[in-house]
């Protein structure tokens, strides 16, 4: 199991648009509502920036951060100048808001190494007007967002999910990554105490303690997450998402589906439809 390639399961650039700004001090800029998740990137000087009310943060060349609100927040140069990088995601597929409510409002990552030859990349290929440059785009965003929140989740400061951190307990562990690594096979608790090498009754209470909720209320939820990702691929259909998902048949997967979503998944595949219509589909970045 990977982690955090399951929390960015889904999260796709379509059509990214970039931002490349020079902040002169003492001159600010104001996002206003917009997008769930941007991601910021100094490329020369430094810069502050602010959610709300929470504490301004500085970020320094090579340094990244990524607003996860839809509340306004602001830029302001420090020093003389200072330019920056920035695309924006406008999450709408259920394993986005799956990353987005695990993330804080605001995080910021110290400038690092790995991330600066794309930061590097991405600035060259703002102004760049060559063939295939918009699938280039899509895919460094994808990267950098990548990139940074690896370099993130290695922070002391950071502050990840009760599941994520319990990957790497000796009993809860084993049974998590089983969990995501096969979703559709018919798990029951003792069948994951097994695999912890434990009681049940202390695989449960162990994993209670450390996620928050019992095991099959996890696995529910997560195989609900990956439903509602499927509903939105052309040509799915609830029969054949129930299945991929542990489901013997459709009946039992759309009540499951109804009572942890508060939707038919029919109902909900229909309004995905709906809304690919009205904002030509999918997961777009803005700028």
């Amino acid at each position: 199991m990977d982690a955090l390639g399951d929390l960015l399961r889904g999260v796709r650039a379509d059509g990214a648009l970039f931002d490349r700004t020079v902040l002169t001090r003492p001159w600010e800029t104001h996002r206003a509502e917009g997008a769930a998740l941007e991601l910021i990137t100094v490329v020369r000087g430094s810069a502050r920036v602010s959610v709300a009310a929470g504490e301004p943060r500085t970020l320094r060349e090579g340094g990244a951060a990524i607003v996860c609100t839809k509340a306004p927040f602001t830029l302001a140069a420090v020093g003389a100048e200072c330019e920056l990088v920035s695309g924006s995601y406008r999450l709408d597929s259920s394993v986005g808001r799956r990353l987005t409510s695990t993330l804080p409002p605001l995080l910021v990552v110290p400038s690092g190494e790995e991330c600066m030859p794309i930061v590097d990349l991405i600035a060259a290929e703002i102004t760049a007007d060559r063939p295939g440059r918009q699938y280039v785009m899509d895919r460094m965003l994808d990267w950098m967002l990548a990139c940074t929140l690896r370099e993130w989740f290695d922070l002391p400061e950071a502050c990840p999910p009760a599941w994520y951190r319990a990957l790497g307990d000796d009993i809860v562990g084993p049974a998590l990554h089983a969990m995501h690594d096969e979703p559709a096979r018919p798990w029951t608790v003792a069948a994951l105490a097994a695999r912890a090498q434990v009681s049940r009754a202390v695989f449960a209470r162990n994993f209670t303690d450390l996620v928050g909720r019992p095991p099959m209320a996890y696995l529910t939820e997560w195989r609900m997450t990956l439903a509602a990702e499927l509903l939105a691929e052309p040509g799915a259909t609830v029969a054949s998402v129930a299945g991929q998902v542990g489901y013997a048949d459709a009946f039992g997967f759309s009540d499951a589906f109804k009572r942890t979503r508060g939707i038919a998944p029919s109902t909900y595949r229909a309004s995905l439809t709906l809304g690919d219509t009205a904002s030509g589909g999918g997961l777009r970045a803005v700028g």
